[in-house]
């Protein structure tokens, strides 16, 4: 009989065995091009079959095969809302969101069940003193969309969540859907709060650019001084350059010692650099690297 093939896991990386060899003084070539990334047949990013072109109503028949492209508005006529995203976790478990009207590549349910399952485990939901101090994680989501990523961070318990998205669509889809899960509450500060006396919202939307929010936080709006410990970043693969955002999140001053960040790449990327030297001399550190289909 054979043998069923057995899926080898990535090991993890303990910091303290890191040499300086190991170090990435400067990030690797794959990472500083961007990359056309193999993408499955789902009706609204690949059309699902050959025989599915461009639809040309007035004339009839259609051109070519057509690559849906992120950010570009969804026809909403011909495709309705293909994602069915809803909160997986927590509080507001089972609860359905609203996608925007653009064509856009959600983080799959099996991908992020594992994450946060990963996160859990890290002990970013857990309360600081159990029945008395609540949990003080505050979540960044970078290349929010909808914001099913950080939507499900508040229903498992986190403080605060900033969502950064540059479509308005995305921005506008995000408060909805914050309004529809209840969030749209507030944080009291004062001592032993660990914010200012005027406290902040459960969740904040920023339109902005994800670089500039990373790099320059306080001219979109964010706090500088408010540091985040856990940044999530699902960007459109093929529209980005991995460098150049991982280079923005490692030198962010929102990032703290031990802030955990995720970042969601396609496989044609290869792998990320296990460790990345800051500007400031400090390490970024890679603990776990998890490979889900085509997304890793």
């Amino acid at each position: 009989m054979k043998r069923p093939n057995r899926r080898r896991r990535t090991p993890e990386i303990d910091p303290t065995t890191i040499k300086s060899a190991d170090l990435a003084q400067e990030l690797p070539a794959n990472l500083k091009r961007k990359i056309t990334a193999k993408r499955p047949t789902l009706g609204h990013v690949v059309p699902k079959n050959s025989q599915t072109r461009n639809f040309r109503p007035n004339e009839g028949g259609s051109d070519s095969s057509q690559l849906r492209a992120q950010g570009q508005a969804r026809d909403s006529q011909r495709y309705n809302n293909p994602s069915n995203l809803k909160i997986l976790g927590g509080s507001c478990r089972g609860r359905k969101l609203e996608s925007p009207t653009v064509y856009l590549r959600p983080m799959m349910g099996k991908v992020k069940e594992a994450v946060y399952s990963t996160f859990t485990s890290f002990g970013l939901y857990e309360d600081v003193v159990a029945g008395s101090i609540k949990c003080r994680t505050r979540h960044l989501d970078i290349f929010s969309g909808s914001g099913s990523v950080g939507l499900e961070s508040l229903s498992r318990g986190v403080r605060h969540c900033t969502f950064v998205d540059m479509a308005e669509d995305c921005c506008s889809t995000c408060e909805r859907n914050i309004e529809k899960c209840g969030f749209d509450g507030w944080n009291e500060g004062g001592v032993g709060s660990g914010i200012g006396e005027e406290g902040e919202p459960v969740a904040k939307v920023v339109c902005a650019d994800a670089f500039r929010a990373l790099r320059q936080p306080e001219t979109v709006g964010i706090d500088p001084n408010a540091k985040y410990d856990l940044v999530t970043l699902c960007p459109p693969y093929e529209e980005i350059v991995y460098a150049d955002l991982i280079d923005a999140v490692a030198n962010s001053v929102l990032v703290t010692e031990d802030t955990v960040i995720l970042i969601e790449y396609p496989v044609e990327l290869g792998c990320l650099p296990h460790a990345i030297v800051r500007e400031d001399g400090g390490v970024l550190v890679g603990v776990r690297n998890r490979k889900y289909g085509r997304t890793v």
